[in-house]
């Protein structure tokens, strides 16, 4: 089994995340037809072949704005894939009104310096059930575009998940994210680009200790060469077809 104690954690509440099925019918397409186009002048996409339209998967995306909150979905969602998102998310980003929204939107919360063992149990339980997950590995918005020494929290909980069902089949598929600005305005520029997947049980040939490190590791080197892609050469806004709906 993977290393990954979770007694080491502090417990907590009950940590659940759901899906509303009225409340997904109205907020993707209203971003996709109506605030992403209307915000961005450009929303260029590469690599959706890469998406798994079954089994476990967790998204690692860069983390450059509050706006990948959005284009994530958007980029590879239902419309896309047919499936729906799910979310770990900072505990500071689940208040107010963005949290009710965000806990109705597949998200929930977990705290970055001291995870309870109650969220990582639902992590791994949502790659238990086949679900696609979503996790920003650099565990923070760093806006000069340059890949940041990521969290081994993704590795573990991908290896423990995996560990825990041999044969289940999780992967980790890399998506770069870019901005021609650093804070995003009005008329902004952003490039998707989406990698091939990484298969968790390769890893699970090494110690838990290494493997999680290998891991770690290849998805920096895969989240640095496709940050640094240049996809200026022709302007596409993501097809996204209506079934789902």
């Amino acid at each position: 089994m993977i290393d990954f104690d979770f007694s080491s954690f502090r417990s907590a509440s009950t940590t659940a995340s759901r899906v509303s099925p009225w409340l997904i019918k109205i907020a993707y397409p209203l971003g996709r037809f109506f605030l992403l186009p209307f915000f961005f002048s450009r929303i260029s996409v590469t690599g959706q072949e890469n998406l798994p339209k079954t089994g476990p998967v967790i998204l690692a995306p860069t983390h450059r704005s509050r706006w990948d909150a959005l284009l994530v979905p958007h980029t590879t969602g239902r419309g896309v894939t047919q499936r729906d998102l799910r979310y770990m998310v900072s505990g500071n980003e689940c208040r107010g009104i963005q949290g009710w929204f965000i806990k109705r939107l597949g998200g929930f919360a977990i705290d970055p310096k001291q995870p309870s063992i109650t969220s990582l149990r639902h992590g791994v339980e949502l790659l238990q059930n086949g679900e696609m997950l979503v996790i920003f590995p650099e565990g923070g918005i760093f806006r000069d575009n340059e890949v940041k020494a990521l969290k081994p929290g993704l590795a573990r909980l991908a290896l423990s998940a995996e560990s825990s069902h041999p044969g289940l089949g999780i992967t980790v598929v890399p998506v770069g994210i870019s901005y021609n600005e650093a804070y995003p305005s009005w008329g902004s520029r952003v490039s998707i680009h989406i990698g091939s997947p990484l298969k968790v049980a390769d890893y699970q040939t090494d110690s838990p200790k290494q493997g999680a490190k290998r891991l770690t590791a290849d998805l920096r080197s895969e989240l640095s060469h496709l940050s640094g892609q240049e996809s200026e050469s022709r302007s596409e806004f993501v097809e996204v077809h209506n079934s789902g709906f």
